[in-house]
Order: C-alpha cells, then sequence, then structure tokens
C-alpha cells in the first residue's frame, strides 16, 4: 500500500471510530493505536473481517470488525505499547504468513494483512454450518442439538463410527455430567443417566449420523457450507476477549455486580469467579464439596440486592450464597428425604425474594420445584407442574421471578410457559406460539416483562403478563438455537448461541437484529447486557474457551 493510500484508510480509520468516545475509555477518538486493511487475491479488500492483536504477555485479545473498504482500526485507548501478534477470522480463509504489529507509545502503528484460501475448511466450520451442511431433515438434525454442550459438531462429523458403534456412544454419553468436556470428563455417580435421545428414536438417529460422519468414505459426500461474512452495521463494534487463569474453567454463567466486577459460575469445578474488569485479575472461592463423590460444577449464578452472587451447584443438590464481606459461602442442601442419585438444583430465582424472603428453586430430576424460606430456612416442595392440555410435566429448564415473587418455568421438554402465582401456588400455562420452541433461560425485565430464548425455535420471546400476550422474533442465522436473552432499558435485547460463535442484538421497536461475529469458537450459554449506557455492553462466557468476552457496539 503507498503512503498516499495509507492516509486515507488512516483518515477513513479516524472517522469509524469517532462516533462513540465513551466506548474508547475516555481517549479522544481520533486517536488510533493500529489500522491497516485486509485482502485477499480471491476477494480483493475484505468488509466483515474480524482482526485480533493480543500483547505480547497479555490475558486480553481485543478484536475489531474490517469496514467496506477492508479498513480497520484499534483506538489508542484499547491498546497499550508494545509488541502484538495479529489473527484474522474469515470463513474460507487464513492468514497468509505470520502477522504482528509493534504498537509505539507515541503515534500509530499500521499493519495490512493478506488472507488466503483456507486449506482445511472443515476445521473452520461452525456447529451451525456443519448443520446446514449436513443432509437431513431438520427433525433429524435437531438432535444434534442436544450434543453441543460438551463438544463440537466436528467431532461427530470427523468420526468413523457406525450405526452400531453410535449406539454405544449413545449409551455412554448417557452416563456423563453435562458439564463435561473432552479435558475433563465426569462421570454421573450412583444410578443417575440422562436422557441423551429425548425421547427420539436412536437406531434411527445411529442410521442416519453413520451416514454423514467418515464411516463410508474418507471425505464428506456434500459440500461444506459457511455463513456469509457480516457487514454493514455489524462491523461497528469491538469485542475484548479476557483469558481465565485455567484451561479447565467453564465460564457458564457471567453477570456483573453493581461495582462492575464480572462474576462466574464454572460448570465443571467448584468454583466462583470474580474478574476486575479493568485488569483482567482473576479471584476463584472455593465452594464446599457438600455431596462427595458427586459430580462438581455449578451452573445459574444470580446477584441479589446487597451484590452477593448465588449459585446452583448442580449434581451437588444445593445452592449456595456468597457473602462478599465475610467471603464466606452459605449452603442449603436438597432434605435427605427427597434426594435422589440424580438430584440436581441447577437453577434458583431471586429477584422477587426481597418481597417474601423465599427463593424459587428447580430440581432436574422429576421437574420438582422448591421454594426455600430465608427466616426458617426450610425448604418446600411444590411437586411437579403439569401442562393441562397433554398431561405431561413441565419440563422446567430456566426458573425466573417477578417483582412479586411469581415464578416463570421455561419448558424445555416441549413449548410452554408456566406463571406460578407466589400466594396461591397455582399455575397458569401458556403456549409459545411456536410449538415444541423448547424455552431455555431468560430473565424478566424492568418492566414486568418475561425474556426467553427458544433453543428449538431459533427465536426469542417476550410475554407481557398485562395482556397475557406472547411476542416472537426469529434469529436471522439458522440454527442459531438461542440459549439466553437479556432485554435492557434501551429498547434492545440480547442472546448468544452455542453454535454460530455470533451474538445478536435485537431492536425492539423495529424487530431488527444486528449481529456480530466474535473471534474464534464461542460456546455462550448465558448472556448480560450492561444498559447503563446506549447501546448497551454485552458480557458472555466462552464455556469451552476458557475466557470472558466483551461486546461493545459502536452505534
Amino acid at each position: 500500500m503507498n503512503a498516499a493510500v495509507r492516509l486515507a484508510a488512516g483518515a477513513a480509520c479516524l472517522a469509524l471510530f469517532a462516533v462513540n468516545a465513551s466506548a474508547q475509555g475516555g481517549r479522544a477518538p481520533a486517536e488510533l493505536a493500529l489500522a491497516g486493511q485486509v485482502s485477499s487475491t480471491e476477494e480483493g479488500l475484505m468488509e466483515g473481517v474480524v482482526v485480533s492483536a493480543k500483547r505480547d504477555g497479555s490475558t486480553i485479545t481485543v478484536s475489531v470488525v474490517t469496514d467496506a473498504q477492508g479498513r480497520f482500526a484499534f483506538p489508542a485507548a484499547r491498546l497499550e505499547p508494545g509488541h502484538y501478534s495479529l489473527k484474522a477470522r474469515a470463513a474460507g480463509y487464513e492468514l497468509d504468513g505470520a502477522r504482528a504489529a509493534d504498537v509505539p507509545a507515541d503515534g500509530q502503528a499500521k499493519a495490512d494483512i493478506r488472507l488466503k484460501k483456507a486449506r482445511n475448511l472443515a476445521a473452520q466450520l461452525t456447529n451451525a454450518e456443519w448443520m446446514s451442511s449436513m443432509p437431513g431433515t431438520d427433525e433429524q438434525k435437531r438432535f444434534l442439538l442436544n450434543c453441543n454442550g460438551c463438544h463440537t459438531l466436528e467431532r461427530i462429523m470427523k468420526s468413523s463410527y457406525d450405526a452400531d458403534g453410535f449406539m454405544q456412544i449413545f449409551q455412554r454419553m448417557a452416563g456423563y455430567y453435562p458439564g463435561s468436556t473432552p479435558l475433563k470428563p465426569q462421570r454421573l455417580a450412583g444410578k443417575a443417566t440422562r436422557d441423551v435421545e429425548r425421547g427420539g428414536s436412536g437406531r434411527k438417529t445411529a442410521e442416519w449420523l453413520a451416514s454423514v460422519n467418515l464411516s463410508q468414505q474418507q471425505t464428506w459426500a456434500y459440500p461444506l457450507r459457511t455463513e456469509p461474512r457480516l457487514k454493514g452495521k455489524s462491523t461497528r463494534v469491538i469485542i475484548t476477549e479476557y483469558d481465565l487463569p485455567n484451561p479447565l474453567i467453564q465460564p457458564h454463567d457471567v453477570v456483573l455486580d453493581r461495582e462492575g466486577n464480572a462474576w462466574y459460575s464454572d460448570f465443571g469445578q467448584m468454583f466462583l469467579g470474580k474478574m476486575d474488569t479493568k485488569t483482567g485479575k482473576v479471584t476463584q472461592y472455593p465452594i464446599p464439596v457438600v455431596k462427595p463423590g458427586w459430580s462438581e460444577g455449578t451452573l445459574d449464578l444470580e446477584i441479589d440486592r446487597d451484590d452477593n452472587p448465588w449459585v446452583g451447584v448442580m449434581y451437588q443438590s444445593a445452592i449456595a450464597k456468597f457473602d462478599r464481606k465475610s467471603e464466606k459461602f452459605r449452603m442449603w442442601s436438597t432434605p435427605k428425604e427427597w434426594d435422589t442419585d440424580a438430584g440436581q438444583l441447577g437453577h434458583i430465582a431471586i429477584q422477587g425474594t426481597p418481597s417474601d424472603n423465599k427463593v424459587w428453586i428447580k430440581n432436574s430430576d422429576g421437574g420438582h420445584i422448591y421454594r426455600l424460606d430465608l427466616v426458617s430456612n426450610k425448604m418446600e416442595n411444590l411437586g411437579a407442574f403439569k401442562d393441562p392440555r397433554t398431561g405431561k410435566r413441565i419440563g422446567t429448564y430456566g426458573i425466573h421471578s417477578d417483582a412479586q415473587n411469581n415464578a416463570y418455568l421455561l419448558d424445555f421438554a416441549a413449548g410452554n410457559i408456566a406463571k406460578i402465582d407466589a400466594k396461591t401456588k397455582n399455575a397458569v400455562v401458556y403456549p409459545t406460539p411456536t410449538p415444541d420452541s423448547r424455552p431455555r433461560r431468560g430473565r424478566v425485565d424492568h418492566e414486568g416483562r418475561l425474556w426467553f430464548a427458544e433453543y428449538q425455535g431459533n427465536a426469542i420471546g417476550m410475554f407481557d403478563p398485562k395482556t397475557e400476550r406472547m411476542t416472537e422474533w426469529k434469529v436471522p442465522t439458522p440454527w442459531s438455537a438461542p440459549y439466553d436473552v437479556m432485554a435492557g432499558k434501551n429498547g434492545e435485547a440480547w442472546t448468544g448461541s452455542m453454535l454460530t460463535d455470533r451474538v445478536s442484538r435485537l431492536d425492539i421497536q423495529s424487530g431488527q437484529y444486528t449481529e456480530y461475529m466474535l473471534p474464534r469458537p464461542t460456546n455462550i450459554r448465558r448472556v448480560y447486557l450492561d444498559d447503563s449506557k446506549s447501546p448497551g455492553t454485552l458480557w458472555i462466557g466462552s464455556n469451552h474457551g476458557a475466557s470472558i468476552v466483551k461486546v461493545e457496539p459502536l452505534d
């Protein structure tokens, strides 16, 4: 690139970040640390390429996205002086040689990046792209939505198991803790097992999987498809990734306290973590093991009005409250007469607790709903609720409460929202507009509306208790399978995915989505929106990547 082109690119990059000075740490928006262009022989200048910079010895990676002219720019407030390794993500492409840049204390570094066609496209496919590529009906493919919690779908597609082999795999997978990963598998204890087939026909599924993997040939008999790169408004973003200190950490839920610290639950270990969002420093607090021999790990994380974190401790059959002043945990376990080998207290609801001093708890074994009275410290078992239309048990996954401490159950086994009246304990069941949408997790917003993710419906939904009506917004990318959703006070709602490596931002009034591509494979569970400014900032955990990710739209 000649000097004139460099100057033009630099000027355009200055304009690129001039919109939102507050998102740049208070520095003048025109101050850039690093700028350049991305191009390839096949396309020339490339829009929608995620460019990442990581300083030697740092745990923090900063990423931006190229504009329509292939330009990228890093604000000076985001990159300290030093030597940086550069990476780029664009489906179907890889770096044409190593890339690095030296960012000076004063001035601006330049770096132009060349990409070439990827030699191994299969290694780049997201879970969603595997789903779109493989032949089969949507009904067949939906089975795989049960398989991406512990590992990628690439492992299945690259396997050489025949149908008999897959039948053995199903049996083996049923005995693993849901927070298992290839790095740290955990077997369930006692007689506990999981229904990995979810009522489907195991033999037919096994035969189909054996027809789309590598059991019959050395390469796939179908073309590998990638999603188009995101462009336009989707390029106006800064993404910051904070590495956690141990590769085994699984930040399942990430939430912020009122001081701006990021807390996370560890899906595979007995720790509650806190990260200083300014420095990236991490502190881990060991959670007591109260059921020795049973699987270890935590799931649902909530922050109460006193800024104390609460967490569901899964197969330890307990919940825990962390007192920030004493830095000690208070534990409540399932009464022994109710407990079973498969007892699992993964989800709690405390938003409405101040109204009556009661905490809602869900036991996944049998779908029983408990209420913990914080005055008497006793649990009440309300039993398992049923859909009056079908007689089937509500397959509760997420449980959420409103300001009056009425509880909402998200029916992950079907397509229902159940509302339990806090005073009468009676439940009313509302079907989602999309049948069998499998609502998973969500939250009650500041207006008392319930927001929920429809995992199998590929949508996010909202239930307004005043009108008793639901609204749905389908996510643009196929097979996004939203896991969680959070709506803020500034008119936007966000969701993430375990399949696409994208996050989706909904403008509630217009119904329009803006999606943002993440720098690397990111298995997302909960999403947390900091709506203290507009646009809001999204915080997520990379559940298989041992990192916390911050997504900041610039407009």
